[in-house]
């Protein structure tokens, strides 16, 4: 058990040890995660929504919508395709829109009471081109650029009873997410290396089709000629699981 704790203490922490460079911002995220089996079937139904606000919480900068059809490979391994609207607000002024299809497997596994799920995701990214026009003096929408990423997170439930079979009350949230760019990176910051996001909460499970949990999330990001950026974030999430 000091081995998991240790491991998931380095994990989680492995973003915040890198060298800062830049002001560091500070923004709150709301998620709500929703899975819907289909009764009888090995198919169901994800959705998750976000809104995030800007640098200190000045204005909403960011909201996500992401459906997607979950096929149920066995009782724990999930297979998803789907879709996602993902609105950023440019320059204080206007929202440009960044589409994405995506894919992912899920799997889910005990290591002694505590279960830990495994995604592996990849997504094809449209993102939204904004150029700047002299004579209108104004930024404007012009097309889209491509750009891929992989994605692998790895999440760990902590119940505060020590029940291995976990239904309701108190637990300890540890999640890591690290996202890499391949093929062509032009789009993006030109590095393989995206940005990572490692997250700890505390939360309450009311049953077991239900959680609420609130945390702390590093964000760390990468930019082009070395910058990177590290937003510290609250973050309030809400689980539903029918």
């Amino acid at each position: 058990m000091r081995q998991i704790i240790l491991t998931g203490i380095l994990f989680l922490f492995t973003a915040t040890m890198l060298k800062a460079q830049q002001r560091p911002q500070f923004a709150g995220w709301l998620a709500s995660f929703n899975s819907f089996r289909i009764t009888g079937s090995k198919f169901g139904v994800h959705l998750d929504a976000q809104a995030r606000s800007s640098d200190k919480w000045e204005s909403l900068q960011t909201y996500i919508v992401r459906p997607g059809l979950n096929y149920h490979v066995r009782k724990n391994m999930i297979i998803t395709a789907g879709y996602a609207l993902v609105s950023n607000r440019f320059m204080q002024t206007d929202h440009f829109a960044e589409h994405r299809i995506w894919e992912q497997f899920i799997i889910n596994h005990p290591v002694g009471f505590v279960p830990l799920q495994h995604r592996f995701r990849v997504e094809q990214r449209f993102i939204g081109n904004m150029v700047y026009d002299p004579s209108d003096v104004k930024w404007k929408k012009d097309g889209h650029n491509t750009a891929h990423r992989f994605r692998y997170f790895l999440r760990g439930i902590i119940p505060f009873s020590g029940e291995r079979s976990f239904s309701k009350g108190m637990f300890g949230a540890l999640q890591n997410e690290l996202f890499l760019n391949f093929g062509d990176k032009s789009a993006v910051n030109g590095k393989t290396f995206d940005q990572n996001r490692a997250y700890v909460a505390v939360g309450y499970r009311f049953s077991a089709k239900f959680d609420l949990e609130a945390g702390y999330l590093n964000q760390y990001i990468t930019q082009r000629n070395d910058n990177f950026t590290n937003v510290h974030v609250a973050q309030l999430a809400g689980y539903l699981r029918l």
